[in-house]
């Protein structure tokens, strides 16, 4: 087993990740800013190490700082939970070079899915079913990318090969607005990511998220532990999870899980991953894959009793995977709510001092946070604050301790976006089921219509 892991992040993860470290016998050290010396997880690590100033580019950003942090304390493994570099090829492939286990993929496994166009040639040739698309990257021919999009049938939408979360994506409903879209396209993704490439796929109109949650060892063997529902998203970014996912039947999970575990095993994937598609009419697309542990992987958690922090401190330290797929069992339904430090209406960050801090409680209730009264949340850097994750019997329970376990938690001192969780949890469309990947963002633009004709 590890002896000693470098948590390289953050917040509510790097919390996560030091109890998991600490469940097995870990030792940690907390990397941090200066202006998050008063995290909890710093307080509660074995050792910390101020690796910059506030601003991420010059501490989370800073690979040289973090490698440096692992050499003074001599630990043995770095652990990046999600965000900042976590899906880094390069840092990967530094911390592996400066002798250190990094706990997530191989540096050329998160090379081939950072890069959307192979991604997608590599998915295809293992069997995973992908949007019809170009194919590979889009050329400077203006004629043969619009006889590409003609083929492809309209609306399209243009995607950066190296973008991600919402960015560097384009619709495009009408071939006069093809071209100067590809080039915009490209100029964003440039700015960006530094990589103006570009391809262009089919844009499903009422699709679902849906994403398949694997394990792999990187010694030929692989498991997925069922679907997540994410489809409740503002901007493309996700704002409610929950599995299984309403309306999959186990005939869709075992068959989607099956072609994502063969895709795993054929790249030689390392480490828990995720497979995100879009759904629609029965049907799986594959958009991307996240070579990292997801924002919303405690509702796999509490479906299947697995803590998938504890399996990837366990592939990182060269153990096979001990769980069979027949081990796999989904119990009961989970949902969960991101908690963000945001004005709940306008979305607007609301940095500042938590003056009163009540965590909910009850059966199948689960607070991921690292914050607490008298904690000042910092401008600096991501506006989640913590996750709210409950578990029911079924779908309509989980529903039910949600919206309770969402009137008991309070907050005060900064605007957080429970109000907008309480709507959501009260919607009636969201409590049927299934919606799709539009419908919360429609939902809100009705809000503000209405709050417009009234004035």
């Amino acid at each position: 087993m590890l002896d000693k892991v470098v948590i390289a992040n953050r917040g509510e993860i790097a919390l996560r990740i030091l109890r998991a470290c600490h469940a097995l016998g870990i030792r940690t050290v907390a990397v941090h800013s200066t202006i998050d010396r008063n995290l909890k997880h710093v307080a509660m690590a074995d050792e910390s190490v101020c690796i910059g100033p506030a601003p991420s580019q010059q501490s989370y950003l800073d690979m040289a700082s973090i490698i440096a942090a692992a050499e003074v304390t001599d630990a043995q493994a770095i652990h990046p939970g999600y965000g900042f570099l976590s899906e880094n090829a390069d840092f990967a492939e530094r911390v592996e070079q400066s002798g250190f286990v990094f706990i997530g993929p191989k540096a050329d496994t998160i090379r081939l899915m950072g890069d959307k166009v192979e991604a997608i040639k590599a998915m295809k040739a293992a069997g995973v079913p992908c949007v019809p698309g170009s194919g590979g990257p889009l050329g400077e021919d203006a004629a043969e990318n619009v006889r590409i999009a003609r083929e492809i049938g309209y609306p399209v939408i243009v995607k950066a090969a190296g973008g991600g979360g919402g960015r560097g994506m384009r619709v495009v409903q009408t071939e006069a607005a093809l071209v100067n879209a590809i080039a915009t396209t490209k100029q964003e993704a440039k700015a960006a990511f530094g990589n103006d490439m570009v391809y262009m796929e089919k844009f499903l109109e009422n699709p679902r998220h849906v994403e398949i949650q694997v394990l792999a060892d990187g010694q030929g063997h692989a498991i997925h532990l069922g679907e997540r529902d994410c489809s409740m998203q503002r901007r493309h970014q996700k704002v409610v999870e929950e599995a299984p996912a309403p309306g999959i039947t186990p005939e869709m999970r075992e068959e989607i899980g099956r072609v994502c575990v063969e895709a795993c095993i054929r790249i030689g994937y390392r480490g828990a991953g995720t497979f995100e598609f879009l759904f629609e009419d029965g049907r799986f697309y594959f958009i991307e894959m996240n070579t990292r542990i997801q924002v919303e992987h405690p509702v796999t958690e509490m479906v299947t009793g697995i803590d998938l922090i504890r399996e990837q401190l366990m592939i990182a330290a060269g153990r096979p995977l001990s769980i069979r797929q027949e081990d796999v069992v989904l119990r009961g339904h989970a949902i969960e709510c991101r908690i963000n430090a945001e004005d709940p209406d306008s979305f607007l960050p609301s940095p500042g001092l938590i003056q009163h801090f009540h965590a909910p409680g009850g059966p199948g209730v689960r607070v991921d946070s690292h914050v607490y009264e008298g904690y000042r949340v910092p401008a600096n850097y991501d506006s989640m604050i913590g996750k709210l994750i409950v578990h029911g019997a079924d779908r309509e329970q989980a529903i039910c301790r949600m919206r309770v376990a969402l009137s008991e938690m309070v907050i005060d001192g900064i605007k957080t976006n429970i109000p907008l969780q309480q709507r959501i949890l009260a919607d009636g469309g969201f409590e049927e089921g299934g919606r799709n990947i539009h419908y919360l963002e429609k939902r809100l633009a009705e809000r503000k219509d209405k709050a417009l004709s009234i004035l």
